[in-house]
C-alpha cells in the first residue's frame, strides 16, 4: 500500500490541478499501476479520461472544466499543450460579456487529437502570451483580444473586452499600436479604440 509519504506528494500535485492528476504523476508520487487498480475500485480515484483521475473527497473547482481539457491535451512527456484562449479567455479574465457555449482552447500546430466537445485553435503562442492558472493555462488578456479580433466576435463585443481591459488595468494603448495582426483586426481594434477615445465612459 502506499506510504503517508506517497500520499503527500500525490495530494500537492492534485490539489494544484483542482484534484485531477494523472496516471504517470501518481506512478511518480509512488502509486504502483496495481494500486492505481485498487484505488480506482475502491473509490478513493473517479475516473475521468484515459489516465487522468480524480481525488473523489476533494473540493469542486470553480474551472474543473478547463482542468480537465488542459489534462486531455497533454502530449506523451504528460506535459498539457491547451491553453484556454479566444471567448473562453474573455469569460476568464472577465472583459467584455461574452458567455461561451463551448470550451476554446489553442493547441501547438502539429497538435493531433481531436473532440467535439470543444473548439480548437492552432497556432504558436509565446510564453510571455500565456498566464499560469490552477491547473491550466490561458492566454493572456492582450493576446486574447487580438486572437478574438481575428475571429469572428462582433466590433461591439471587440470593443467591450478592450474597454473592460483598459478599466481593469490589463492592458496599455500602446501594446496596440505595436502589436503585429491580421489586417481584418487591426480595423476592428482601430475602429473600437476611436470609439472608446469619443465616448471614454467606462
Amino acid at each position: 500500500m502506499a506510504n503517508s509519504e506517497n500520499n503527500r506528494k500525490l495530494f500537492e500535485i492534485a490539489s494544484q490541478q483542482g484534484g485531477y492528476f494523472t496516471a504517470k504523476q501518481a506512478f511518480e508520487a509512488g502509486y504502483s499501476y496495481r494500486l492505481h487498480y485498487y484505488h480506482r475500485h475502491q473509490g478513493n480515484w473517479r475516473d475521468v479520461d484515459r489516465g487522468v483521475f480524480r481525488l473523489v473527497d476533494f473540493p469542486n473547482s470553480p474551472h474543473e472544466d478547463l482542468i480537465r481539457w488542459s489534462l486531455w491535451s497533454r502530449n506523451r512527456q504528460d506535459v498539457p499543450q491547451a491553453v484556454a484562449s479566444h471567448e473562453t479567455a474573455l469569460s476568464i479574465h472577465e472583459i467584455s460579456d461574452v458567455m461561451p457555449g463551448k470550451i476554446h482552447i489553442t493547441v501547438p500546430p502539429k497538435f493531433r487529437k481531436q473532440s467535439s466537445g470543444c473548439i480548437i485553435y492552432k497556432a504558436i503562442i509565446k510564453p510571455d502570451e500565456i498566464e499560469k492558472r490552477e491547473g491550466f493555462f490561458v492566454t493572456t488578456p492582450f493576446r486574447t483580444i487580438i486572437d478574438v479580433a481575428e475571429g469572428t466576435l462582433s466590433l461591439e463585443q471587440v470593443e467591450k473586452a478592450i474597454r473592460d481591459a483598459f478599466n481593469k488595468g490589463l492592458v496599455r494603448l500602446e501594446d496596440f499600436t505595436k502589436a503585429r495582426m491580421s489586417h481584418e483586426a487591426k480595423q476592428k481594434i482601430r475602429i473600437a479604440l476611436e470609439n472608446i477615445k469619443k465616448n471614454p465612459i467606462f
